[in-house]
């Protein structure tokens, strides 16, 4: 079963998760102000984006540009896949290839280190995706185990480019923010990005 044959509920019982649904995961953000470029890419795509109305249009004119804006604003190494095969563990269904994944190496040639994987919300239903993402983050984390790198928590977002729903996963406990955050102000998307990878 690859990452998007996977509901939550499958999900928690084949593989023994506590989900933690009133979490608040972002509580104090530090905002983190956007560059011209963004702001103009933004500008031009938002509406492009959202009359073309496919996850295609908005994974390409407002996540992946959003995800560029993060490699440039933070000072750490992180490398970004879109499409990439991800396959740690076929017999569990733990393989396919995540919507978007960042890894917190500057290997941009293979995946290294991840954590966070992002999930585009299939008919704008981002609840329908919250499965799927947290099995690609569940991969990350053995993967990471396996590869001795020492990260904590592998995090998750369902977006619809226009609202985003993050996830954390820590031992064996999934926790879902309970709000959906808005793309606008985009200081407030950034700065969670630069939080999480920090």
């Amino acid at each position: 079963m690859p990452y998007n044959k996977f509901d939550l509920e499958t999900l928690a019982v084949e593989f023994s998760l506590e989900i933690s649904e009133d979490t608040s995961l972002f509580p104090n953000i530090q905002p983190v102000e956007p560059g011209d470029l963004l702001k103009a890419t933004l500008e031009e795509n938002i509406p492009l984006a959202t009359a073309i109305n496919t996850e295609k249009a908005r994974g390409e004119l407002i996540i992946f540009p959003i995800l560029l804006e993060v490699k440039r604003r933070i000072n750490i190494p992180i490398s970004i896949f879109s499409g990439k095969e991800f396959n740690v563990d076929i017999v569990r269904g733990l393989n396919g290839n995540p919507d978007f994944l960042i890894s917190r190496n500057r290997e941009q040639f293979f995946i290294t280190a991840p954590v966070i994987t992002l999930v585009e919300a299939k008919n704008q239903d981002i609840n329908s995706g919250l499965g799927q993402c947290g099995a690609e983050m569940l991969a990350a984390q053995i993967y990471n185990a396996k590869k001795n790198n020492a990260i904590d928590s592998v995090f998750g977002c369902v977006t619809t480019g226009v609202l985003w729903r993050f996830l954390r996963l820590e031992n064996q406990t999934l926790s879902i923010d309970k709000v959906e955050i808005s793309l606008e102000p985009v200081e407030r998307l950034l700065g969670i990005f630069s939080q999480i990878i920090k």
